[in-house]
């Protein structure tokens, strides 16, 4: 059993498999357990343990005896399979006393504080300070041994608090920080800070009223109950509010301030220039795109109209700029849209042979980029080839951001088999390097995801985690809240590897809740249920169908499965004692698309094979998963497992 234990609030300890209380009898086992954690691994000698347990009254003559019934007590509770007269691996004896020898993730306390070092965006620190549950150790309010420790996590509850809201008003959200802030100063009046973010929050809401009114409240309370005057950053606050200074407004204002002056300084120069609009509207679609979310959706259909509009024009070097200046960085190896997609390769297609042959060399190279990046897990031979050729000639001309988005049509078909992870990681490695010599920090931030990928494919959690903290850095200096989607399913990718089965399942749960809002459908169908079922095989369970999926008795629902709903139904066909219509299905099984998951694909295929003694498409399935026999089977998606490819082979 592995125990992790709570601290901010009431004490306790839960088995984490189970995420069931474990009994630890009356309040001196409780203490016990608690001053442990507080001395943070570290021994505390016997003496020093009889002394907190009765620090409010001489300790009785057997308070040495009683402390060790606790102790075995504790013992018994916290490891209940350790077999008679076996060493205890948690509550250990050493030297003159006890320690508490749990892992670094196990005490709430602990994964609060590595989370408030880590935290750079609020939705961080929101996670962080969702493991307080009421004041530290709030069993022992009186206790010395409790008190440094409670006051010094207090404190940082409080300044974590207080960075939340500087983030979000940094981030122009104002109004989202204004109810937190003010409870946090009612109940905290001392702290000047908190009454500075909350004023600057009203005023930037448009409540300068309500601004100046919290600054008078908070100088009436430090005047008349501690008697001394506001510091200089209150004093500085209410000067500049009184005065409308312009540095109040925040970077958000004065983006906003800027951008209408930029659009109506366009509106004069361009006027009607059709051709000049169309070019910019394609430039502003490119970064709306990295929004992510509705923007993203947005970009995508907004680009097709753009798109026919240049064709309209007649123009093919015009029509080849308005497709290829459209080079948004795409790490899914399926299309949201696949109607949308064809759309805009056929565009390119027709570009490319109406092009003049004195045409620049890189409007030929954009439009073979566009036709690999869109025509990705698709079977056709056409991708790969102008993918090659898209790379060579931005080689040929010296184009860095042109090599980048080749090299992102590179990687988009380079799923054409099983156990191709070291060739996307050196995709990877390329554009990193290129990036970080030209300062292109959207492919940046994509060559990070595929190298994430690539070691996820090889079981190599400590290359993938620094790729994912990497691609997080960059993500939040250049704001790009997408790159959070896939490093949240890495780490639940890790937990289904490494952890047990309910936090795992809670981890790929918790991803799957931000997918509706990423703007990527291609990514979000079928993907939680597929992750839930690859869990269940990588730990040996039964592949039981969801009861979402099951609720109609059609265990392979398509609308829930998604896309992967013809290499799921032998196996939930199977589930259900279903044989004949299982082995009719993998009959008719059509071989899986060329994306990241296709070593995935290919194990539902032989598991079910193996089931029903299909000799001949397990034949199939060994040939094509030989190559990937040292991988992770669908890890290469940085998303979700099924464990390793060579227990399937």
């Amino acid at each position: 059993m592995r125990v992790e234990f709570e601290v901010l609030g009431p004490v306790t300890a839960r088995d984490a498999d189970s995420g069931r209380p474990v009994a630890l009898k009356g309040p001196r086992h409780r203490a016990v357990l608690a001053r442990l954690i507080a001395a943070r691994r570290r021994v505390v000698p016997v003496p020093h343990l009889v002394a907190d347990l009765w620090e409010d009254d001489a300790p009785p003559a057997g308070a040495v005896p009683a402390l060790r019934t606790f102790v075995a007590a504790l013992r018994r509770a916290l490891e209940p399979d350790r077999p008679p007269r076996a060493p205890a691996r948690l509550l250990i004896t050493e030297g003159p006393g006890y320690a508490l020898r749990t892992g670094p993730g196990t005490v709430d306390a602990w994964r609060f504080e590595t989370a408030l070092t880590d935290a750079t965006t609020p939705a961080a620190l929101d996670t962080a300070l969702a493991l307080w549950h009421g004041p530290a150790y709030a069993d022992f309010p009186a206790a010395s041994w409790a008190r440094t420790e409670r006051s010094r996590l207090g404190e940082l509850r409080l300044q974590a608090v207080e960075r939340r809201a500087r983030l979000l008003l940094d981030r122009g959200r104002a109004a989202e920080a204004v109810p937190d802030l003010d409870a946090h100063a009612a109940e905290h009046p001392w702290r000047e800070d908190g009454w500075r973010l909350l004023a600057l929050a009203l005023y930037r809401t448009g409540r300068q009223g309500d601004a100046l009114a919290v600054l008078r409240r908070a100088r009436a309370l430090l005047v008349e109950q501690l008697g001394v005057d506001p510091g200089p950053a209150l004093r500085r606050l209410e000067a500049d509010i009184l005065s409308q200074a312009g540095h109040l407004e925040g970077t958000a204002g004065g983006v906003e301030q800027v951008w209408e002056r930029t659009a109506a300084a366009y509106d004069r120069a361009v006027g009607g220039g059709s051709r000049v609009r169309l070019e910019s509207t394609v430039g502003l679609l490119r970064e709306l795109a990295v929004t992510g979310g509705g923007g993203l959706e947005a970009a995508r259909d907004q680009r097709t109209a753009a798109v026919a509009a240049a064709e309209e024009l007649g123009d093919p070097e015009l029509t080849a700029r308005v497709i290829g200046a459209y080079d948004v960085p795409a790490i899914w190896t399926r299309v949201d849209d696949p109607e949308h997609a064809a759309q805009v390769v056929a565009s390119a297609e027709r570009t490319l042979a109406a092009l003049p042959p004195d045409a620049h060399s890189a409007a030929r190279a954009r439009l073979l980029a566009t036709v690999a990046v869109e025509s990705r897990g698709t079977r056709s031979a056409r991708g790969p080839r102008a993918a090659g050729e898209a790379v060579e000639l931005a080689r040929e001309l010296g184009d860095a951001p042109l090599l980048a988005f080749a090299l992102n049509g590179l990687f988009m078909q380079s799923c054409r088999g099983s156990g191709l992870a070291g060739r996307r990681e050196e995709i990877g490695a390329e554009l990193v390097t290129l990036c970080e010599r030209h300062a292109l920090p959207s492919y940046g931030i994509l060559g990070r995801l595929i190298r994430l990928q690539a070691r996820c494919a090889r079981g190599d959690f400590a290359g993938a985690d620094a790729q994912a903290a990497a691609a997080e850095r960059l993500a939040e200096r250049y704001d790009r809240p997408l790159v959070g989607v896939f490093t949240q399913w890495y780490g639940a990718l890790k937990l289904a590897e490494t952890g047990p089965v309910p936090e795992a399942e809670a981890a790929y749960r918790a991803a799957a809740a931000g997918l509706p809002d990423a703007g990527m459908p291609g990514l979000a169908a079928g993907l939680l249920p597929l992750a839930l079922l690859g869990l269940r095989l990588r730990h040996g369970l039964p592949p039981e169908p969801d009861a979402e999926a099951a609720a109609d008795g059609v265990p392979y629902r398509t609308p829930y499965w998604g896309p992967y709903a013809p290499w799921t139904r032998p196996l939930l066909l199977l589930a259900r004692d279903r044989r004949a219509e299982a082995a009719a299905a993998l009959r008719t099984l059509p071989p899986p698309p060329y994306d990241l998951l296709y070593e995935a694909m290919w194990c539902l295929t032989a598991r079910a094979a193996a089931l029903l003694g299909d000799r001949e498409t397990l034949r199939r399935a060994r040939a094509e998963l030989a190559p990937a026999a040292g991988e992770l089977a669908g890890a290469g998606s940085g998303l979700l497992t099924l464990g390793p490819v060579a227990d399937y082979l």
